[in-house]
């Protein structure tokens, strides 16, 4: 039988739980597993405000090619579809806006912890990792942003499209509308094509599950 007295922890010994490195861990791979939902989320947004554009592209297509009937109902369903894709690109605003705050504390927490390697090696081979994703992410961001740039200047002739219909519900305003067409359509096939860019950045996603 022991003597029932208590072995205090020698001096200058400071042991940590074993599960601290392992919650460590676990705090890194979940804000991984957030930006790589949060970016699919994204993809998604892109995805659906694409469809919306092209509606909103033949809604106005319609409008040019009205020929007799109910104008005002025509004019309806047009600013019905040009507010639908202020909606649409809000949610890729806001989708864009959560991949950019969790890449922030995930790069942030990265390199944080490369101080806490004892292995040299083992930190140069994590400080090169952390330098090849965010070169990848930098890249996805980009086009992101280069494809988000472009929804604002499409809804804006958008919005003027609506608003000079609104006030001339005539024939003579279709006729004005019918100048504007090709130059809205070609800046919605650019913005439509700008998204397939960034929606086919997959490779970074999974570059973020291999780190």
């Amino acid at each position: 039988m022991g003597s029932g007295q208590l072995h205090p922890r020698p001096p200058g010994r400071n042991v940590q739980p074993a599960t601290t490195t392992l919650t460590r861990k676990k705090v890194g791979i979940h804000k991984r597993d957030i930006m790589v939902d949060r970016i699919e989320d994204t993809q998604s947004a892109q995805e659906q405000a694409q469809a919306q554009f092209q509606s909103a592209l033949e809604q106005f297509q319609i409008v040019i090619n009205f020929n007799g009937g109910d104008l005002e109902s025509a004019y309806t369903d047009l600013n019905a579809e040009y507010e639908d894709s202020l909606s649409a690109a809000e949610k890729v605003r806001d989708r864009i806006a959560s991949v950019k705050s969790v890449s922030d504390a995930l790069f942030d927490e990265w390199e944080d912890e490369l101080n806490l390697y004892k292995s040299d090696s083992l930190r140069r081979a994590s400080s090169q990792k952390l330098k090849d994703t965010r070169r990848q992410y930098q890249r996805m961001i980009t086009s992101l942003e280069k494809s988000e740039q472009r929804m604002q200047p499409v809804l804006d002739a958008f919005q003027d499209q609506v608003l000079y219909l609104k006030h001339n519900l005539n024939a003579r305003a279709i006729s004005a509308l019918k100048g504007e067409f090709n130059t809205i359509k070609a800046d919605i096939d650019r913005l439509i094509s700008d998204m397939q860019v960034s929606i086919d950045q997959s490779q970074f996603i999974k570059a973020l599950r291999e780190s």
